[in-house]
Order: C-alpha cells, then structure tokens, then sequence
C-alpha cells in the first residue's frame, strides 16, 4: 500500500490527488495521510470536494505503522536504542521519477509536475472540473459578485493576474527576490504587448499592497499626451478581485481558470489557475525560477513565458524534454 501525506492548500492538493490517480492507474493501492498536517488550529482547509472528489483514508494504525510513529513505550525505547524504522521516501525535486517505483510506502512530497500525470492529462483535467456556480450553494452575496467578475472576464481580453506575495511565507528564504514588482510589471508589459485591450483581473493574498502596486504602475504607463479620458481607460484595465477568502479561495482558481490568459506566481494554486485554462490560444507567464537554489525545470509546462525578476523575458518558450 501507499500511503500519500497530504499537505498545504488546494493547489499542493490537487498535485498531490493528481499523483494518486496515476498510482491507482498503474494497479497500485493507494491512501491518504490527511492527519497530520490538518489537525492544528491554523490548518489549511481540505478542499478537493469542490471538485465532488472524495478518497480513501489511511487509519492512524496504518499511517504509525509506516512512519514508525507508535508511542507505546516499548516502541519509543527501541527507537531510542535502535532508531526509527519509518517505510517512507521524501521526493527530491519537483519530479522524482523514484516516486513512481514503490508499491509500499508512506510518501511526502510536493509532487509539482505534470511530468507525474502527462500520461493521463485529460484525465485530471476533466477531474478538475469547476461545478457550474448555481451549483455551488454560495451565499447570496458571494454568488453575485462572483458572477458579475464571471460576466465582466467573459466580455472581453482578460488576463489573471495572480499575485502571491513572498513575505507571507514562511521559508522565504526559497522565494526571495522571484517574484518581483519588476517580474510583474514585465509580465504586464508583455501581455499588453501581445493581447490587444487586454484586462488585467488581479488576484492577491495582500491586496492592499497590490492597491500600491496598481496605482504605481498606472502612473508610469501614463503619459503627459494622454487625456482625460485615456487615462480614465487605463484606469479601468486594472480590476482587483477581493471577494474572497481562504475558505473560497477555490472561487478564485475558478475565475483565473476563465481568464484567455495568465500571469502566474511561484504558487501551485497559481499553476493549477493556468493549467485549467483551456482557452487554446492561452498565454501563460512564470517566473523564470520557482525556488531559489532549486532546478525548477520541470514544474514548467510547454509554452510558458519566463520572465526574470527584472522583467525581462528569459526564454520565450520551455519546451519538453
């Protein structure tokens, strides 16, 4: 059996089911571990129901069975004595191809490539599937301005803009100096380049820094010659999304997954925004790294943007290797 630990927001979730379904189509019996990093206060919602999916559950006999975790006394003296002998593998990198090789084993890991799913794409895609918004029970409130940002990214070029801000993190130390205002504002720069009358939808876990950050780049784009009413328009291009909350976070995903295009941060939940946008003309824009000191190449998918943390675009296409 392999038991999967489950951790962090909808976006590490949905990389993590996503290695489930591929072990389950390669015949092997899977469970989740979805204890330990959800039983504190401050735990981060389960929130794979959105999508109606449900999953097996490892029992806590099994999940101290694999990590070596029992507290009976007489495991804690041999552990003491002799030292844990946990069955577990902790994945090197963004694709860990050992990962896929075990048919006993507890696994921790981000899982953050397609490269772990490529085979069953379509698959996961269709899993992944929104529910239409009158099926979702919103609150009445919630459900008409979700539907009015729906409306107003349908009616026209729209770009999501997804903005996570490093400072938040508590490894900073990995995301430091990624995802710059430079980075944004090149990847604006880009996209206004390429998508004609393009409208940025804006998306941010600190939307009042992004308030600042707005303001400034409208600044700069305008100009002396411009009247009134163009800087009025430009104006008008900059939408920030502020609806929600980390309990309706996923609404946010739902509304990125809609926009033609995407401009995306370090974050899985910002990959998935991009990776579920089935517009076929899509533009995706990334970062040129995820993590610091990491060899990130294989969390990009064909046709990404990269664009470095001064803005500038590094390579205008990673192709599969």
């Amino acid at each position: 059996m392999i038991i999967i630990r489950m951790a962090g927001g909808l976006g590490n979730q949905m990389f993590q089911y996503a290695l489930y379904e591929k072990l389950r189509s390669m015949g092997k019996e899977v469970k989740f571990d979805d204890i330990n990093e959800y039983r504190g206060e401050r735990a981060r919602p389960i929130m794979l129901a959105v999508f109606g999916i449900t999953y097996p559950r490892a029992d806590w006999n099994e999940i101290t069975a694999f990590t070596d975790g029992s507290m009976k006394w007489k495991n804690r003296i041999r552990r003491k004595l002799l030292g844990r002998r946990a069955i577990e593998y902790e994945e090197q990198g963004f694709f860990d191809p050992k990962v896929l090789t075990f048919d006993n084993m507890y696994l921790k890991g981000a899982f953050q490539s397609e490269r772990y799913f490529a085979d069953i794409r379509d698959d996961i895609q269709k899993l992944y599937t929104f529910p239409e918004l009158d099926e979702m029970h919103l609150p009445e409130k919630l459900y008409m301005a979700t539907e009015e940002y729906l409306q107003r990214i349908k009616s026209g070029s729209s770009v999501g803009l997804h903005m996570y801000r490093s400072d938040s993190r508590t490894d900073e130390e990995l995301y430091e100096g990624i995802c710059t205002e430079k980075y944004y504002e090149g990847a604006v720069r880009f996209m206004q380049d390429k998508v004609k009358n393009a409208t940025f939808y804006i998306f941010s876990n600190e939307p009042k820094w992004v308030k600042n950050w707005v303001e400034g780049l409208i600044e700069s784009q305008q100009t002396e010659e411009m009247s009134k009413e163009e800087k009025a328009a430009l104006r008008e291009k900059f939408i920030l999304v502020e609806s929600n909350t980390e309990y309706t976070g996923y609404l946010d995903m739902m509304l990125m997954s809609k926009c033609d295009h995407s401009i995306i941060s370090n974050s899985s939940f910002s990959w998935w925004s991009a990776y579920l946008n089935t517009n076929p003309d899509k533009i995706v824009v990334a970062p040129d790294r995820w993590k610091n000191n990491v060899e990130s190449a294989d969390i990009y998918t064909d046709g990404m943007v990269l664009i470095d943390p001064r803005g500038r675009v590094n390579r205008k296409e990673r192709k599969e290797s």
